[in-house]
């Protein structure tokens, strides 16, 4: 059927990914799950312009024919990859009693009462029941990590909530995939003691393929037979032909295949793998969001009417009964304290990667399985809409939600970031200092300023540090290099506004030296005073000062009274919103907002002047 609008092919594609790029970015923006966006996107694109246009705008099934098949199953084998990719079994030994319980216990006792609840109630037959169940163990960790920031959820809970979501991304992928193999291979019926043996041969083959891949490409690397620029290139077509491999030697057993290569690599040690994850994340995302789009697009009244009052009670089921058993059930004799195991016990939304799937194994298996779309849609809605609008007045009422003002991480313990967390402290502003010099520390520990030793760009720091109370990054060690990169590793996370550090040049030209805009972090303070000038100043006497503005006492009367060379270094807001001040970000200021400055030391203080030293 031809659009109203006539639209080719390339056009189509490029409107795809531009809505599930734009969709991703206004979640972003707005905190909102971008997992809603999609949906809107998905569902405008499709049924929603059919309505208006009198036909749609992008119609997958006619537009790309035999092709949508073979793309769905590409675009999940490199999904599959990147979930496996993400899963280190050194994180089950650092995340907590809780997360090991939840993964080993909670998982497979969530498959199954998923299986009974889907079979029972959705009206399912078993072997879907069971696919479906394990694919519902999936917690959607991009759902998660957003909500989490958004209600300010810190502590235990946080933290197991964020690592079941990442373990269990794959894990629940490789329940479903199990499943969908025994159904794809036993020709949609009970399979017989031949099928079951050929089952388990071609899956043992495909997985030892997985594996054999990623050992030999981990081998290459630490040999340097692949140049850095070809690394992540190179991953990328070794998943696409390990799974059209796999496929070749035994049909539809190309997912385990992928998913073995996933767990393979990311659990040898290789140096560049955190380039590698970073890079399969961006794919993953783009895939993801596209994938999305499409699926959402190709529903139609069909789909949505095979949904009826028993898909309704397998999702309040699976909400009410299946979640807070399984947590129940799986925590006890852990930490975790009845309130947090009453919040984890309801957080639960299924993400984007659930549907991706289903979708993928309704197409696949047709028939009585093209249930599974819809489901899963009805599934992700309910859950992302009960969770997202829920866990932060639940977080608070519990009193498991952070309070309070936005919270600073500083880097790099010297005497001048001690006296910055210091005044900090005064000010109730939330500060982690952070060095892996104890020696270092051991002032500021005495001073009371809660410090992390060691470093914050290791695995250890991704653990240990909690997440949810740092807003702000300010890199201030006398290496240049270094808060360039400790910028670029925190800028995904807190966004680039928000990852500060020292400036690395004493003047405004540039000579070709300087470390490229694009890679640092953005200046503190003002241009030129970079870790040398600063500490200069300090054992000259410089010292911090906070100021607190009102009706009589304005910005504009601190900025005049402010000595020669003095720096604005950072200013909080009335209701706790902070900003480190540099190029671009001027201090706004307003009645109750405080002021902090780093200038020439006073012995008394100016008449009418609020500043202390």
């Amino acid at each position: 059927m031809e659009t109203a609008l006539a639209l080719d092919l390339t056009t189509k594609i490029a409107l795809i990914v531009a809505a599930g790029m734009g969709a991703q970015w206004l979640g972003w923006r707005l905190q909102w799950p971008a997992i809603v966006l999609l949906s809107i996107a998905g569902l405008m694109l499709g049924p929603g312009s059919a309505a208006v246009l009198g036909a749609p705008l992008i119609d997958p099934a006619t537009d790309f024919g035999e092709l949508l098949g073979p793309a769905i199953g590409l675009a999940v084998a490199l999904i599959l990859f990147e979930g496996g990719f993400g899963l280190r079994f050194a994180e089950l030994r650092d995340a907590g009693s809780a997360v090991r319980r939840l993964v080993f216990v909670g998982a497979p006792l969530g498959w199954a009462l998923g299986t009974v609840a889907a079979y029972y109630l959705a009206g399912l037959s078993l072997s879907l029941s069971a696919l479906f169940g394990g694919l519902m163990v999936v917690t959607g960790p991009t759902v998660i990590l957003p909500l989490l920031r958004q209600a300010r959820l810190s502590g235990r809970a946080a933290a197991v909530l964020k690592w079941e979501g990442i373990v269990n991304d794959p894990v629940g992928a490789l329940f479903a995939v199990a499943v969908y193999e025994v159904i794809a291979l036993s020709g949609h019926g009970a399979p017989g003691f031949g099928g079951v043996v050929w089952l388990l041969g071609a899956s043992a083959i495909a997985a030892l393929m997985g594996i054999a891949s990623g050992y030999l490409l981990g081998f290459g690397f630490r040999r340097g037979w692949v140049p850095e620029f070809l690394k992540s290139p190179i991953i990328l077509a070794t998943v696409l032909a390990v799974y059209a491999g796999a496929d070749i030697l035994a049909h539809e057993t190309g997912l385990v295949a992928v998913t073995a290569l996933g767990l393979t690599m990311a659990n040898i040690r290789f140096a560049s793998i955190e380039e590698m994850r970073r890079f399969k994340e961006s794919i993953a995302t783009l895939l993801v969001s596209s994938l999305f789009i499409i699926l959402t697009a190709g529903l139609n009244v069909q789909d949505v009417m095979l949904l009826d009052w028993r898909s309704v009670g397998f999702v309040a089921a699976m909400l009410f009964v299946v979640r807070p058993l399984v947590v129940f059930i799986s925590t006890i004799g852990t930490a975790l304290t009845f309130k947090e195991k009453l919040l984890v016990g309801w957080i639960a939304p299924r993400g984007i990667v659930a549907v991706a799937i289903a979708g993928y194994f309704a197409s696949e298996l047709g028939g009585d399985a093209l249930v599974l779309a819809p489901l899963a849609f009805a599934m992700v809605f309910a859950t992302v809409l009960a969770h997202g609008f829920t866990i932060g007045p639940m977080a608070k009422a519990l009193g498991l939600a952070k309070d309070g003002p936005e919270g600073l991480l500083l880097v790099g313990a010297n005497p001048w970031t001690r006296d910055l967390a210091k005044i900090l402290g005064e000010i109730e502003v939330p500060v982690i200092l952070a060095d892996p010099n104890w020696r270092r520390l051991r002032q500021a520990r005495l001073d009371g300023i809660k410090v992390f030793h060691g470093e914050v760009l290791s695995e250890v720091a991704e653990h240990k540090l909690d997440h949810a109370r740092i807003d702000w990054l300010l890199s201030a060690s006398d290496n240049d290099s270094y808060n360039a990169l400790v910028c670029v590793e925190f800028a995904p996370e807190l966004g680039r506004h928000r990852v500060i550090q020292i400036s690395a040049q004493e003047s405004e030209s540039t000579n070709g030296k300087a470390i490229a805009f694009t890679t640092r972090g953005r200046t503190a303070m003002r241009r030129g005073r970079t870790s040398d000038a600063i500490i200069r100043d300090y054992w000259k006497g410089w010292r911090f000062r906070r100021t607190e503005l009102s009706e009589s006492y304005t910005l504009d009367d601190l900025i005049a009274s402010l000595d020669e060379g003095a720096d604005l270094v950072l200013e909080r807001q009335a209701n706790g919103a902070m900003s480190l001040l540099g190029p671009g970000r001027e201090p706004k200021g307003g009645e109750d907002a405080i002021v902090i400055s780093f200038g020439p030391a006073r012995k008394v203080a100016e008449p009418g002047d609020p500043a202390t030293d």
